[in-house]
C-alpha cells in the first residue's frame, strides 16, 4: 500500500464520516446510537490495550504475536476516538490542538 500523507483535516473528515457509518449499524442493531460515555468507554479501552500492547514491544510483557501491527492499529484507533469525542462535545479539535502546542512551545522556549 502506498504511504499517502494525510492532513489532520483529511483525517477528522474521514474519521467522522466512518463514526457516522458504525452510529447507523448501531441503530440496525440495537434501535439507538452509542452515546457519548459509551464512545468515551470505548476510547478508554482501547487506550489500555495501547499500554499492554507497548509493554509487549518492549519486551515487558508475553502477549506473542503481531505486536507491532495492533499497535499500529490500535493508536490509530485511539486518534479516531479522540476526533470522534471532540466532535460529539462539540470541541473543535484543530483549535484546541493549535493552542495546546502552541502553548506548550511558549513554555518551552524559557
Amino acid at each position: 500500500m502506498e504511504k499517502k500523507n494525510l492532513s489532520f483535516n483529511e483525517i477528522i473528515e474521514r474519521s467522522l464520516v466512518i463514526r457516522d457509518r458504525y452510529h447507523r449499524l448501531e441503530q440496525q442493531h440495537h434501535g439507538t446510537e452509542w452515546s457519548v460515555e459509551e464512545d468515551a468507554l470505548a476510547f478508554l479501552t482501547d487506550a489500555g490495550l495501547v499500554g499492554r500492547l507497548t509493554m509487549s514491544e518492549q519486551k515487558r510483557w508475553p502477549k506473542g504475536g503481531d505486536t507491532r501491527s495492533e499497535l499500529e492499529h490500535k493508536l490509530s484507533e485511539c486518534i479516531w476516538w479522540l476526533i470522534v469525542l471532540a466532535e460529539r462535545m462539540e470541541i473543535d479539535i484543530s483549535e484546541s490542538m493549535e493552542v495546546f502546542l502552541s502553548t506548550l512551545e511558549e513554555q518551552l522556549r524559557g
